[in-house]
């Protein structure tokens, strides 16, 4: 590549879309392997979970600063910062694994790095591909994303199983710190435009709190925006809850077998890949509010057959059925706030918007463990109601509760996409908002 001409547009989010897909093959193999390590100790769902509120909670605290600096400054520096906070967490967890002196907390002290970076990472990454892609390209482009999200995790875990035993568990955290230089350098190659400024963005400065302010006074003045965060807040609220305890429902109920385990996270990929290749080359509905209602029914769909499954071959047919429809919501979704908000006040809105879906993030971990470890997994191991009206369909014994749970989330989730049809504002997003290329013509014209 000519270092005077870097690549642009589809070019240049390739090699950024190269260099992010194999760090977190990496990142999602050190995941794996984590998690088994950390089962073994605790056999605690709620240990477990505490690695996603440590990450979360941070994640949201910084969210609206994250997106005023996103707008105010290079995207792609952003992207960089985030990289590199990851890179630091696993650094620091390989010295302390070599050492023999890993301990849990240092788990949540990573995890909170981690989410610190990642608060300025999807901000960056989204506003900057509304500005390198044309809008016609949006859901194929976010089709790719998936793709990227969801690609290493087929073989992650299979690799990971591979591996241990041969490069144990400082060998995988040593070449997850090598990826992120890799995805870090792949950044310097290319150019990411700045965006245009617009009257949004004008009306938008001042200091840093107001303008930290101003995405969350944007969503909140479009009640379409604001309805479609609200299918995402009681979604992630059902399904946060749910996939807490679906790691160890599946160790539970198959005497912590790390392949099987391994092979259902590996459906989960697969399912989300062939999401992705079927966003990637249909773009999906036109009226794109139909992919996030239908997809989150049909997400709710496959929880309600991974808490009633039992055995390999249903999860595995759950794992696919599940995440196949993940693209379709996230890219739809994706999509109309790419062609809606203008893109100099992208950073700031979406920061606000991932802060409004993910606010429960930091309490379904607490609730779906309390719930699993204390209630409902004591209650399905005897006898009583619960395993009287539900064992039929869950089963009994270690994991039965879990089960319980991940089912009756399923079912919440199929009602969040059914209510978002009844709520107007939400069923007409696309036609009640104007396209911010529509907005930015009519003001060139006046």
């Amino acid at each position: 590549m000519n270092a005077l001409h870097p690549p642009t547009g589809f070019r240049a989010f390739i090699v950024i879309w190269l260099g992010q897909i194999i760090s977190i093959l990496a990142s999602g193999m050190t995941g794996f392997a984590l998690s088994i390590w950390m089962y073994q100790k605790t056999e605690s769902a709620t240990a477990m979970g505490l690695v996603q509120v440590f990450y979360i909670t941070p994640f949201l605290l910084f969210s609206p600063i994250a997106g005023v600096w996103v707008d105010r400054y290079s995207r792609k520096l952003m992207m960089m910062v985030s990289d590199l906070a990851g890179g630091l967490g696993t650094v620091f967890l390989l010295v302390m694994f070599a050492s023999g002196r890993l301990e849990f907390w240092h788990l949540y002290l990573t995890a909170a790095l981690g989410g610190i970076g990642n608060t300025f990472q999807w901000p960056a990454y989204s506003a900057a591909i509304g500005a390198m892609i044309p809008k016609e390209q949006l859901g194929r482009v976010n089709g790719l994303m998936s793709l990227m999200e969801a690609g290493p995790g087929v073989i992650a875990p299979l690799l990971a199983g591979a591996l241990l035993p041969v490069l144990r568990i400082e060998g995988i955290l040593f070449f997850d710190v090598a990826t992120f230089l890799l995805a870090v350098g792949a950044l310097t190659l290319v150019h990411i435009p700045a965006p245009r400024q617009t009257q949004e963005g004008a009306a938008a400065k001042g200091n840093l709190w107001h303008e930290a302010a101003y995405g969350f006074r944007y969503i909140f003045a479009r009640p379409s925006l604001l309805g479609l965060q609200m299918i995402f807040f009681f979604g992630n609220l059902f399904t946060g809850i749910g996939f807490t305890v679906f790691a160890p429902m599946i160790l539970a109920r198959t005497a912590q077998n790390s392949v099987i385990f391994g092979t259902v996270q590996t459906m989960f990929a697969v399912g989300e890949i062939l999401g992705g290749l079927l966003m990637t080359a249909w773009g999906g509905f036109k009226r794109r509010v139909h992919g996030v209602l239908l997809g989150w029914m049909t997400f709710g769909l496959g929880m309600l057959a991974l808490g009633v499954g039992q055995g390999l071959l249903v999860w595995m047919i759950a794992a696919v059925f599940t995440q196949l429809f993940s693209p379709l919501v996230n890219g739809s979704n994706q999509a109309i706030w790419q062609a809606k908000v203008a893109p100099d006040v992208q950073g700031r809105v979406f920061s606000a918007r991932r802060l409004i879906a993910w606010f429960t993030n930091p309490i379904t971990p607490l609730i779906g463990g309390t719930l699993a470890d204390f209630v409902l997994e004591p209650a399905m191991r005897g006898g009583g109601l619960l395993p009287a009206a539900f064992g039929t369909v869950v089963g009994t014994g270690p994991g039965a509760g879990m089960g319980l749970l991940i089912f009756i989330c399923g079912i919440f989730s199929i009602l969040v996409g059914i209510g978002g049809y009844f709520v107007p504002v939400i069923r007409n997003a696309e036609d009640l908002l104007p396209d911010h290329e529509t907005l930015a013509a009519a003001t060139q014209a006046e």
